[in-house]
């Protein structure tokens, strides 16, 4: 009897994980095309355009870089090369082109390496090029494969489930959310939504359609909301929203050149993609801690389930809480030390758009994380607690 309802419920989660994967990818397909489907472009091509395209260097004309020991030791100078373009409309020929190398914008090159180019090309038929960069797609390559190896030798099945729901994620970045935000779609809605797919699908792929998945997703939907709500009030207190972000110029550029991109809620939307992450792992790692309690002993009650929870839940908060907060200083470690050198006073300091824009940053996503942790308990407690 129990075999039997065991083989049922086995059947049941199978289908619901596929109906689940399905609704996923066909919702991110029609966004994707929705998102990417914009007007056609009737003008006509511009007689002066630069175009970026790869290529290899074949030789070294000149070269007059130098070591600058006042940059740290960075390489100051410039370089004249040949370069055999190796993509594009000029894939196979060779061009002359320069390198200027600084500190913060280019390196040195050899003869063999791959570098990225920006070829100018005018209304008279002159061609001008100049490095870019190094080509480091290679390399971005090699690390992806290193980084995958380890996850799949180490991780297995569940290693190599994790690296789908990575791909899945980036295109959700790259094909729906952005696309989308470009197009008009309201910011603050529409990545929330992203993220609710986002998660929908992870806890799918990584675990199925069962109590434990559905514990984690409803416990992290509820953490990236509580962010949500936590970052827009702290956003009215503090006077503050996505317009003092950094970059936004640029982008309320784009508004005047007849886009409609939401500038405002930028600064929520980027603490729900970043609080994510970490309310995601509190959940299910909460989600699985009451999932095996309760499979130990089934003949403990909800509240039993529920006060466990909460003890395994203190202890992911007071880690989980330092992390987001490091995180967050570390990612801006390098505007942190600019402006301790600056000698700035207290109340300039606190006072600037920058400190709040990271405090309520930090802040929310954990404030997220800690909330997802009675919320997922109550949740899973509930789930499992209750009939089959």
């Amino acid at each position: 009897m129990n075999l039997g309802m065991k083989n049922t419920n086995d059947h049941k989660n199978r289908i619901g994980t596929l109906i689940v994967l399905l609704v996923c990818i066909l919702s991110f397909v029609f966004c994707a095309l929705w998102a990417n489907n914009g007007e056609k472009d009737d003008a006509p091509p511009p007689t002066e355009y630069a175009e970026y395209e790869n290529g290899k260097v074949i030789d070294i004309l000149k070269d007059s870089t130098f070591q600058d020991e006042k940059a740290d030791g960075a390489y100051r100078g410039e370089q004249m090369l040949t370069v055999e373009v190796t993509t594009g409309q000029y894939k196979g020929e060779t061009l002359l082109a320069y390198n200027y190398v600084g500190p913060v914008y280019s390196v040195p090159v050899k003869s063999g390496d791959s570098v990225t180019l920006i070829i100018s090309s005018y209304g008279s038929g002159q061609i001008n090029a100049t490095v870019y960069e190094v080509n480091r797609l290679p390399g971005i390559l090699i690390v992806f494969a290193v980084f995958a190896a380890a996850a799949v030798i180490i991780g297995g099945k569940n290693g190599a489930k994790s690296l789908v729901s990575l791909f899945f994620i980036a295109l959700s970045l790259f094909l729906v959310l952005l696309p989308s935000l470009m197009k008009g779609a309201p910011t603050i809605p529409m990545t929330f939504i992203t993220c609710v797919f986002i998660a929908a699908f992870s806890f799918t792929i990584m675990s199925g359609f069962n109590k434990k998945s559905i514990s984690a997703f409803l416990g992290t939907i509820s953490g990236v909301g509580a962010a949500l709500v936590f970052a827009i009030i702290a956003q009215a207190i503090l006077r503050i929203d996505g317009l003092r972000e950094e970059n936004v110029e640029a982008i309320m550029q784009l508004n005047n050149d007849g886009y409609h991109i939401g500038l405002k809620g930028l600064l929520s939307a980027g603490i729900v993609i970043s609080s994510l992450g970490a309310v995601m792992d509190v959940s299910m790692g909460l989600s699985s801690s009451i999932s095996e309690l309760h499979e130990t002993d089934k003949k403990l009650s909800f509240k039993q389930l529920f006060l466990s929870g909460m003890n395994i839940g203190k202890d992911m908060v007071g880690t989980m809480t330092n992390t987001l907060i490091l995180a967050f200083l570390g990612s801006s470690f390098v505007l942190i030390l600019y402006l301790y050198s600056m000698s700035l006073s207290k109340y300039q300091l606190l006072s600037s758009a920058y400190l709040s824009i990271e405090l309520i940053s930090g802040l929310a996503s954990s404030f997220g994380a800690v909330l997802s942790v009675p919320i997922t308990a109550f949740i899973a407690s509930r789930i499992f607690s209750g009939k089959e």
